[in-house]
């Protein structure tokens, strides 16, 4: 069953068990999810970023419905790098590379294996509401206060925003104001339910790109980088201890669309655990593809 674990954080919770996935099974109608996961835990950590959120839980259920018993435990940034470079975690979805999660990378990176993207094009950036007229960094003047809302203090876009106010002259006496990734979104909806003026950090995939007309604001010093691809990391001797987790979490692979339709679910209501299973349930076809040559 895949469960939150919370030893770290002290709260016992967990995922229901959902559906097994309709078509998986062996040549003799046996399920794979008695023949793959056989309950062999697997740990998967990831930041409480909507984005991650969303690709945790859905491969997480996918691995539960393989018979897996998996355990998602959602970290700090810098610790969920951590914890797969130590072996605490098997696996994270939720790599951003190569800007975001650079420092990261350069300290971590060595010490586990990159199975490359799960999803590519993703951004970074300043956002702001489209009814604003400024399209650039360097045209910024006195919007929003001077005041930049950010997410966490220590995320890759919050980094990437602190360079910002350095690199570009006009930002010399703005400020950036941390805060979460849920509070950014509340400030952004109560803002653009007035139509004021507001920046934040932003990146896509993210639900509030279906929600509100947005734009990024062009980056004309090329501060926030350019695309990024999603990697997924895992520790060292995994392929040995779980070949086929190994080769699932290889497989693993979505597009943009994909991810949104996941965190719209979760925004309009729905648990992360039901968003996923729902998900799931209607992409057959594309979790078969995860699943390709497991037997």
């Amino acid at each position: 069953m895949v469960k939150f674990n919370w030893k770290k954080l002290g709260i016992a919770t967990g995922l229901s068990l959902g559906l097994l996935l309709a078509g998986c099974s062996s040549d003799g109608g046996e399920d794979k999810a008695d023949t793959i996961g056989k309950g062999q835990e697997v740990e998967l950590a990831y930041v409480e970023w909507d984005s991650e959120i969303a690709s945790t839980h859905v491969i997480g259920k996918v691995l539960e419905d393989l018979g897996y018993d998996v355990s998602i435990t959602p970290l700090d940034n810098a610790v969920m790098w951590k914890s797969v470079a130590t072996g605490d975690a098997d696996a994270m979805v939720s790599a951003w590379l190569p800007a975001t999660h650079q420092a990261q990378f350069a300290e971590y990176g060595d010490q586990m294996i990159d199975l490359g993207p799960n999803l590519e094009g993703a951004k970074i950036g300043m956002v702001v509401p489209a009814y604003m007229d400024v399209n650039s960094i360097e045209d910024l003047s006195d919007e929003a206060g001077k005041t930049i809302t950010g997410i966490e203090a220590g995320a890759g876009v919050v980094q990437a925003t602190e360079r910002a106010l350095e690199e570009y002259p006009n930002l010399g006496d703005w400020k950036l104001e941390t805060s979460s990734s849920g509070a950014m979104a509340t400030a952004l909806g109560q803002a653009y339910e007035k139509e004021e003026e507001i920046i934040v950090t932003g990146w896509s995939p993210h639900w509030k790109f279906n929600k509100y007309d947005l734009k990024y604001l062009e980056d004309p010093k090329g501060v926030y980088g350019g695309e990024e691809t999603i990697n997924t990391m895992v520790r060292e001797g995994l392929e040995e201890d779980m070949p086929e987790l190994y080769q699932i979490l290889d497989n693993f692979y979505w597009s943009m669309e994909d991810m949104e339709e996941v965190m719209v679910m979760i925004q309009d209501g729905e648990s992360p655990e039901d968003a996923a299973a729902k998900w799931v349930e209607e992409n057959e076809d594309k979790v078969a593809e995860w699943t390709e040559g497991i037997k």
